[in-house]
């Protein structure tokens, strides 16, 4: 009797996996039926909302469903990435992901880690720029820097959020050139703009593509860009650190991912449509109209990438002190 309660028991496993299998096959066969979530882990109006929202009408071409922009700021992304992870592997949920998804579980403040998403593209690369009020007293880096050593922990400098990747830049121009900052974080790099302009913190750390629109209007000025090379267009007279003898390079990339199991046939339905997305003239050009830099690498060569960045950044985050 035991054997037979044993095998029936058994029977049942079987007969749910393959039915669990099943359902999985069709679901994905069924994909997409519905609009899909675009996780944002930012505040509307920054470098990772503007690309966000570009990509989502970029892929009206190439995708059968609407792509639904919805912000999650916050904890430096923290809090958009573990939701992206624990959300249904169904392809319906659909997160921005950037390079603060190496470094906070780094610095121990997101368990969350790359394992627990599967990479579709990297869309995106920038770098990070120290920029200022225009009626700021500074008018090179060099005067930045000497400021902020002589007035140690005085100088107010906004970021995207404890352990986000301005935070990490700001605090990594602390340890090549003996300055120390006050570090003020924000949800996000837009609001940290709004502070500046404001008059509420001396400088931020963000990319140039999120001050743009204010260098352009007189209104800020970027001293300085964490890139190897000079960028174009209206940053194009504005130095490096490197060319001012601050050996660093730093800045973000933002792609999306999916929840790990995500059935691989919807995997690749969204790597297509990304891959036709990236390809539009009219994302490339919201993209240079905003001064983002374009940087598409499919999922295998995005996975390296994510795998080489975290080993490279965790030299850099063993040698940096953030203040949680």
């Amino acid at each position: 009797m035991k054997i037979s309660l044993c095998a029936f028991k058994m029977q049942r496993v079987m007969a749910f996996a393959a039915l669990s299998l099943v359902s999985s096959a069709t679901l994905a066969g069924d994909y997409p039926n519905r609009s899909v979530e675009l996780v944002v882990a930012a505040s509307a109006g920054g470098g990772t909302d503007i690309m966000a929202r570009a990509f989502s009408e970029a892929t009206r071409k190439h995708f059968s469903q609407p792509f639904i922009v919805v912000n999650r700021p916050g904890a430096a992304g923290a809090i958009a990435f573990t939701e992206v992870a624990n959300a249904k592997p169904d392809g319906y949920k659909v997160g921005v992901t950037s390079s603060n998804l190496i470094i906070l579980p780094a610095l121990n403040l997101m368990k969350t880690t790359s394992d627990d998403l599967i990479p579709i593209a990297r869309l995106n690369f920038d770098p990070a720029a120290i920029t200022v009020r225009a009626d700021a007293p500074w008018k090179t880096v060099e005067e930045f820097i000497a400021d902020a050593k002589k007035r140690r922990g005085e100088m107010k400098v906004g970021n995207g959020g404890v352990g986000d990747i301005w935070h990490v830049a700001s605090t990594a121009v602390e340890d090549r050139t003996g300055a120390q900052f006050n570090h003020v974080p924000f949800q996000g790099a837009a609001p940290a703009v709004v502070s500046l302009l404001g008059g509420h913190i001396d400088a931020v750390t963000v990319s140039p593509g999120e001050v743009v629109q204010h260098v352009q209007g007189g209104t800020l000025r970027t001293l300085a860009v964490m890139s190897d090379q000079r960028m174009t267009g209206p940053f194009v007279n504005t130095p490096t650190l490197k060319e001012r003898n601050i050996d660093l390079s730093i800045g973000v990339w933002r792609g999306l991912a999916v929840p790990k199991n995500t059935p691989a046939e919807v995997v690749q339905v969204l790597r297509t449509a990304a891959r036709g997305a990236a390809a539009e003239p009219a994302f490339k050009e919201s993209l240079a109209k905003a001064n983002l830099g374009e940087a598409y690498l499919d999922a295998d060569a995005f996975k390296t990438s994510i795998d080489n960045d975290r080993k490279s950044l965790k030299t850099i985050l063993e040698k940096l002190v953030i203040h949680k």
